[in-house]
C-alpha cells in the first residue's frame, strides 16, 4: 500500500479541518492538502517525467513546502531522499550521486552552487528552487491518484550521519511508515483530529516521519514560522494552538524547560513530547518532569528502524511508587508493537542490541555488503550496547565504538555522565576515551559549566568516587563552552576525540 492513501483517506473523512499551519495560520485544510499534494504528484509525473521507484531529494529547513514535497512525491510513487539542511556542499553532492536522485529540490541559498555541481550528477535532471518561478508551475489542474507501490517498495532513503565513513542510504519502506504509525498510536499517543504536530527539530530526520501519523489521524501540521526550535516560539505557539505535540531530541527538551522555568510556564498547550535520538539522562528528565509535568513518552530508534523500536510511556515514567521506578526512568523502555529485541548477552548482561520487524529497514542502498552485515540472521545489529531486565525494559549503555576499555575492564561513557551529572554545577557533559600506553585508554570528561557558576574538579572527582568504581572516573576533564553537536542536538563525540587529541599533541 502507498502510504499516500492515508492522505486521500484523511481528505474524504474530515475535508474542512485545519491540515497545514504556518506558526497560528492555517494555510490549507484536509482537502487542499490532498489536493495539492496530488497537484504536485502530477507535476512530477508529467512536467518533470518521473516514473514511480524513482528519487527525489529534499534540501530545506522547516516550511510547509516540505509538506507538499513528502505527499507528492508519494502520491507519485517516489522516494524522499530528505537532506539535512547543514550539511556541506560536498556531502550533498554525495547523497545526490549515491542515491541517483532525479531531482533536487532546495531553496535559493543552496540552488546556484548544486546546479554548478550538476555536471557531475548525470542522474540530476534539474534542480527547483521552491521560492522560484518553477515550483508553482508543477501546480497545475492535473491531479494523481497515489501511484501503485507494493509494501516493499522505498519511500524515504534517509543517509546516515557518516561518523565512521561515508553516510549509507538506509531504504524504508512503505510498510515500514505504516507500522511505525501504528506503533506511534499503539504505543507511543493517541492522536485525535483536534491535536496538532508541531515541527520544530529538523523534518529531515524523525520528526519529519512524524507526520504520517498524524496525516493517518487527521491531526494538524504546524511549521513555526522560524523554521526551527526557539524554546519561546514552541511555548507560545502550544499555549495558542492547544493539543501540541513534538519531537525534541534531549537538548531540546533540556532548552525547553529552561525556557519555561525562565518564563514561569509550566507548558499550557503542550500535550505530548516524543524525545529521543541521543541518550536523556536521568536527572535531566526528572527536572523535565518536575516543570513541565507528566507530558513526556520516551522512544528508541535508528535510521535503520526509525522511531520504532522500544517506548517508554508516560504511565511508566509517571509511576515513582513502582520499586524499579529508578531503573525505569534511566531506561528506553519496551519494545514497541510491531518489534522484537533481544540483546546478544546473557539475561541481565549487557550486549548489542537487536531488532527485527517491520519497522526495520529493508537495507542499505546500493550496498549489499553493509545490508548482509547490518541484518546477520535476519536481526537489525544495532551497534548499541544494552541490557534487557526481567520486564522487557530495556538500558541503554552506549553505542559500542564509544565503549572505553581501561586496563581490560569495560567503562560506559553514560555511566559516569550520569554520575558527573548530579553536580549541580554541571550543565553538559561528554566523556570520551583517550589512548594509554599502559591501560589501553583512559578517561577524559568534557564538561560545560552551568552560566555563573564556578566549577571545581576536585569535586567532581570525589562524586564520582563516591558513586562509581574510582577505575571508571575520569583522569582529565575539560571545560568548554559548549559541546559539538550535529543539527539534530546529538553530541558529536568523534569531534571531542579529535579536538582532545590536537590539545594532547600540542
Amino acid at each position: 500500500m502507498n502510504v499516500a492513501q492515508l492522505l486521500v483517506r484523511a481528505a474524504r473523512v474530515a475535508p474542512g479541518d485545519p491540515a497545514v499551519l504556518l506558526g497560528e495560520r492555517v494555510l490549507l485544510d484536509y482537502a487542499g492538502f490532498a489536493r495539492r499534494a496530488a497537484q504536485l504528484g502530477a507535476g512530477l509525473q508529467g512536467a518533470l517525467a518521473l516514473a514511480p521507484g524513482e528519487r527525489v531529494a529534499i534540501l530545506l529547513r522547516n516550511r510547509p513546502e516540505y509538506l507538499d514535497l513528502l505527499w507528492g512525491a508519494w502520491m507519485a510513487g517516489l522516494a524522499v531522499v530528505p537532506v539535512n539542511a547543514k550539511l556541506h556542499p560536498r556531502e550533498v553532492e554525495f547523497i545526490l550521486a549515491d542515491s541517483g536522485a532525479r531531482v533536487l529540490f532546495t531553496d535559493a541559498d543552496a540552488a546556484g552552487a548544486l546546479r554548478a555541481a550538476a555536471p557531475r550528477l548525470p542522474a540530476l535532471r534539474t534542480v527547483v528552487d521552491v521560492d522560484g518561478a518553477d515550483y508553482p508551475r508543477l501546480f497545475g489542474d492535473a491531479a494523481c491518484e497515489p501511484a501503485g507501490r507494493e509494501p516493499q517498495d522505498t519511500a524515504w532513503l534517509f543517509y546516515t550521519s557518516g561518523t565512521t565513513g561515508r553516510p549509507k542510504g538506509v531504504m524504508i519502506t512503505h510498510r515500514n511508515l505504516l507500522a511505525m504509525a501504528l506503533c506511534y498510536l499503539a504505543d507511543v499517543d493517541p492522536i485525535a483530529r483536534q491535536d496538532a504536530s508541531l515541527y520544530a527539530a529538523p523534518m529531515s530526520h524523525g520528526a519529519g516521519l512524524y507526520c504520517v501519523p498524524h496525516v493517518l489521524a487527521g491531526a494538524r501540521h504546524v511549521v513555526p514560522a522560524s523554521g526551527g526550535f526557539d524554546p519561546a516560539e514552541v511555548l507560545r505557539l502550544a499555549a495558542r494552538l492547544r493539543h501540541v505535540s513534538l519531537f525534541a531530541a534531549p537538548t531540546m527538551v533540556k532548552r525547553l524547560v529552561e525556557g519555561a522555568q525562565a518564563q514561569g510556564s509550566g507548558g499550557d498547550g503542550i500535550k505530548t513530547i516524543v524525545y529521543g535520538g541521543a541518550p536523556m539522562y536521568a536527572a535531566d528528565i526528572e527536572q523535565a518532569l518536575a516543570v513541565l509535568g507528566p507530558r513526556f513518552v520516551q522512544i528508541y530508534g535508528q535510521g535503520e528502524c526509525p522511531m520504532g523500536i522500544t517506548v517508554l510511556a508516560r504511565s511508566q515514567l509517571t509511576d515513582t511508587a513502582h520499586p524499579r521506578h529508578a531503573q525505569r526512568l534511566a531506561s528506553v523502555g519496551v519494545a514497541q508493537s510491531a518489534v522484537e529485541v533481544r540483546v546478544a548477552a546473557p539475561p541481565g548482561d549487557a550486549g548489542e542490541v537487536l531488532v527485527r520487524g517491520d519497522t526495520v529497514m529493508a537495507g542499505y542502498w546500493g550496498n549489499p555488503e553493509a545490508t548482509a552485515q547490518a541484518l546477520q540472521g535476519g536481526w537489525l545489529h544495532t551497534g548499541d550496547v544494552g541490557a534487557l531486565d526481567g520486564d522487557g525494559f530495556l538500558t541503554l549503555m552506549d553505542r559500542s565504538k564509544d565503549l572505553i576499555i581501561s586496563g581490560g575492564s569495560n567503562i560506559y561513557p553514560r555511566e559516569v555522565e550520569e554520575v558527573l551529572l548530579r553536580h549541580p554545577a554541571v550543565r553538559e557533559v561528554a566523556v570520551v576515551g583517550r589512548p594509554h600506553a599502559e591501560w589501553g585508554e583512559e578517561v577524559v570528561a568534557f564538561v560545560v559549566p552551568r552560566p555563573g557558576a564556578a566549577l571545581d574538579t576536585a569535586e567532581l572527582d570525589a562524586l564520582c568516587l563516591d558513586s562509581i568504581a574510582r577505575f571508571k572516573r575520569p583522569r582529565h576533564y575539560r571545560l568548554m563552552d559548549e559541546l559539538p553537536k550535529n543539527n539534530y542536538g546529538k553530541v558529536l563525540k568523534t569531534a571531542l576525540r579529535t579536538l582532545d587529541q590536537a590539545g594532547v599533541a600540542a
